[in-house]
């Protein structure tokens, strides 16, 4: 993830900082509890899309 989108990217829902998890490929809002997915290099950034931080993290599998 380039730092410079990094930097102006913000969370749909809370309009907040969002930090990337490169283990698992999400952008994570922990204002709103969210890690939004990315793939193939693009942020998908859709609440619909999220997946809540209290559930499991993905696996290299389930990619």
């Amino acid at each position: 993830m380039d730092h410079r989108l990094l930097e102006i990217l913000v969370c749909p829902v809370t309009k907040g900082r969002l930090e990337y998890d490169r283990e698992h490929q999400e952008l994570i809002s922990r204002a709103a509890g969210l890690a939004y997915p990315v793939r193939d290099g693009i942020a998908v950034l859709l609440e619909s899309e999220a997946r809540r931080l209290d559930d499991p993290a993905p696996t290299a599998r389930d990619a």
